[in-house]
């Protein structure tokens, strides 16, 4: 699952790849993490977002109710369920990404492997969002089974839209957008770093 990624362009510059109107003071960060603010290309305009929708658990001590969760992956196999739902059937939208991470070796000192589009310096990853009580409007990945260049790692993995699909996911209907779910079928770009997994979230916002 992905809970890093980086989105290192301005924002007029990917509301024009999408052919999209930029959001005017749209605040967000080249590493975006769950519950923080990203990029987002829905409806006719290119707007920040909360990565991940609110889950609200209870205490088991005090039955009250706890600061919410975010849940910034949606697996495809779960899109028809109550909680998915209704954003993949109405909310359909795409993330811009550079690049995504995931965790690599052992635990306590696990490093940052980075994996992009080799021909693309910008591309599109499936999103659905909606509005929240919590963060305003929110969004989520949807995730596909990682492909056989990056089963060593993790064997789930953004699903990556080329851009002739872009229309297709975000207006297409319901069983259209479905069908795009898909394991990616091109080559990436792997970027093993020796950088720590974690350490301080001080990104700069753009």
């Amino acid at each position: 699952m992905c809970n890093l990624y980086r989105m290192n362009r301005a924002g007029a510059e990917i509301a024009n790849l999408f052919r999209r109107t930029a959001t005017p003071g749209a605040n967000f960060a080249a590493e975006v993490y769950p519950g923080y603010p990203g990029l987002v290309a829905a409806g006719d305009s290119v707007r920040a977002m909360s990565w991940g929708f609110p889950l609200i658990l209870k205490s088991k001590k005090t039955g009250a109710p706890l600061k919410p969760k975010p849940i910034n992956n949606a697996r495809e196999d779960k899109l028809h369920t109550a909680f998915w739902r209704d954003s993949f059937v109405n909310r359909r939208c795409l993330i811009p990404v550079t690049a995504w991470a995931e965790a690599e070796g052992d635990q306590g000192t696990m490093t940052r492997t980075w994996y992009s589009l080799p021909d693309q310096d910008v591309f599109a990853v499936a999103g659905v969002w909606r509005p929240t009580a919590e963060w305003g409007e929110a969004y989520s990945m949807v995730m596909v089974d990682g492909c056989e260049q990056m089963s060593d790692v993790h064997d789930r993995m953004p699903t990556i839209l080329a851009p002739k699909d872009w229309s297709r996911w975000t207006d297409g209907t319901a069983e259209d957008a479905f069908a795009l779910c898909q394991v990616w079928q091109g080559s990436l770009a792997v970027d093993r770093t020796p950088e720590p997994w974690f350490k301080p979230r001080s990104p700069q916002v753009r």
